[in-house]
């Protein structure tokens, strides 16, 4: 019988772990090496050991409906997009709220956790602690591992010859901490993701110049959508989800293409992704296209080789006099505690985790790994599902198959990932699909036939409208009494922070036009598929 549950790292993750273990009526015990909950939101000067570091300028990228843990709404007076430190104090808020914090123990590092001897019978685990010096031991019947992926700062050097011998400084992304420093100086970024292109665009308001280097190109996506409206409400949707699976895909990867570059022509300005049908992670930047049609941000391809002042591309330019160069290369991520890394198995970005949470291997089922995916959703109420699923496995609750189905499961959906992300991010997953996946197996995925039977208007905003987080405690265990309302009036919120003005014949959700621009295109070209084939 599991009831003591060790969990490491008190992030987004660790809290939605520890309040699904009591949801449960088990005895979560978390431990943080940092003085703080918030994980990767929680902003320090300077960066810590083990942990992503991020600048002061960082906001999300999913609005506050889609981001929120689905059982406490953000507060209607918060900003759609927030800035680090307001998603800092709503994580400070939700663990107050849950009285959270009295199963943390703070600055305490898990410096090792092992199989007990009696494991395959009990499933118990030897913790391994130390805090001001002394190292404790103590046994727990499941881990939940919540420490993130973004864990040790990716700096490829044997990729970039000549590298040591440049003259100028480099630095991860992890290490930025502000502009200051760059003024008047030529900066090269490399990497064209979030951070890089966040940093580039925010140094070109000082520097005299910022290059950013790209290997492979990226879509770019801007926070604001179709009608001014967050861009996850519209299209993180039930209906557009069955689309995109039900098309042929000729057909689906033309829209996609088409969605992409609906803003501006990709390669106009030396963005457009080598495999533009790859639905690899786009960047969110409002600002990098007026920055690189303005000059301040030039777009250049892979560094071939660095000299003591100047890189070298690998179309033959060069740029020189080069002061300083910023790697936003992203992170590894490794589990230096556990006593045998052959549990998770991780070789060339590929994860061997049932559900993307539980290794198939084990002889008793009480490890989870929580937050080690990455989609278009949120991170909070994926991990928040994942925690749920992991308790109610942990407790019995929740059936597992063989362990011959579980692994033809895990390479099933390895040749998906592959063929939809790109074999360098086999941890990406399609959001809703998974959602949905987790949800059904402790019965809470909504039933969208039964809502159409019982309450059409809630069916229809969960079908067709935004997928927030709040359809997966509309019912089974965890069932939230205000999932309901909250969906019906997850519009007003939105627009409340931006109709700051009061003006005349508003109105209080999307228009029909937009709905129907969004339905009719996609059902016609089915249309036009059967006629011609």
């Amino acid at each position: 019988m599991v009831r003591r549950v060790a969990i490491i790292g008190a992030g987004v993750s660790g809290l939605a772990s520890i309040k699904s273990c009591l949801e449960e009526g088990l005895e979560p015990t978390c431990f943080e090496k940092s003085d703080d909950i918030g994980g990767l939101w929680r902003f320090t000067e300077t960066p810590e050991e083990g942990r992503a570091s991020i600048y002061p300028s960082v906001f999300t990228n999913s609005c506050k409906e889609m981001t929120c843990y689905p059982d406490f709404p953000f507060p209607e007076n918060f900003p759609n997009y927030m800035h680090n430190s307001k998603l800092q104090e709503y994580i400070q808020m939700f663990a107050k709220h849950f009285d959270l914090l009295k199963y943390i123990q703070f600055k305490t590092l898990v410096s090792k956790i092992k199989k007990r001897p009696d494991f395959p019978v009990t499933g118990q685990w030897d913790v391994i602690t130390e805090k001001d010096g002394k190292m404790e031991t103590a046994i727990f019947d499941a881990v939940m591992i919540c420490s993130g992926h973004h864990v040790s700062p990716n700096i490829p050097v044997d990729s970039f010859p000549g590298l040591d011998k440049f003259r100028g400084s480099f630095i991860h992304s992890r290490d930025y901490k502000g502009p200051e420093k760059f003024k008047g100086k030529k900066v090269l970024v490399i990497g064209l993701g979030n951070s890089g292109c966040d940093i580039a665009v925010e140094l070109s308001n000082i520097a005299a110049q910022v290059f950013i280097s790209s290997r492979s190109g990226s879509w770019i996506m801007r926070r604001v959508w179709d009608e001014g409206y967050p861009w996850d409400m519209l299209v993180l949707t039930r209906f557009e989800t069955f689309l995109r699976n039900a098309l042929p895909t000729a057909i689906s990867d033309w829209l996609y293409v088409k969605q992409m570059n609906r803003w501006f022509r990709h390669e106009n300005y030396g963005l457009i992704p080598l495999n533009r049908t790859l639905r690899k992670e786009p960047v969110f930047n409002d600002d990098l296209p007026s920055r690189i049609i303005c000059g301040t941000v030039v777009v250049k391809p892979n560094v071939k080789k660095f000299t003591e002042t100047s890189a070298i591309f690998q179309d033959g330019s060069v740029q020189e006099g080069l002061d300083y160069i910023i790697f936003a290369t992203g992170y590894t991520y490794y589990y230096p505690f556990m006593d045998d890394n052959s549990i998770i198995k991780s070789s060339n970005n590929e994860v061997t985790l049932y559900k993307s949470i539980l290794p198939p291997r084990l002889e008793k089922p009480t490890l989870a790994v929580i937050g080690l995916v990455q989609s278009l959703g949120a991170t909070i109420p994926t991990a928040d599902l994942q925690a749920r699923w992991s308790t109610r496995v942990f407790k019995g609750l929740c059936k597992l198959p063989s362990v011959s189905s579980m692994m033809d499961d895990i390479n099933e959906k390895m040749g998906k990932k592959l063929k939809w992300f790109g074999q360098s991010d086999t941890i990406q997953t399609d959001y809703i699909v998974y959602m949905d996946e987790l949800a059904s197996d402790i019965g809470a995925k909504p039933n969208i036939l039964r809502l159409f039977l019982t309450a059409p208007k809630l069916a229809l905003k969960v079908y067709f409208g935004p997928c927030t987080p709040y359809q997966f405690r509309l019912l089974g265990p965890g069932k939230w009494s205000g999932a309901k309302d909250a969906i019906l009036t997850q519009w007003d919120r939105t627009l409340k922070t931006t109709r700051t003005r009061v003006v005349q014949n508003t109105e209080k959700s999307p228009p029909l036009q937009f709905l129907l621009k969004m339905f009719v295109l996609p059902l016609l070209l089915i249309v036009f598929w059967v006629i011609f084939n």
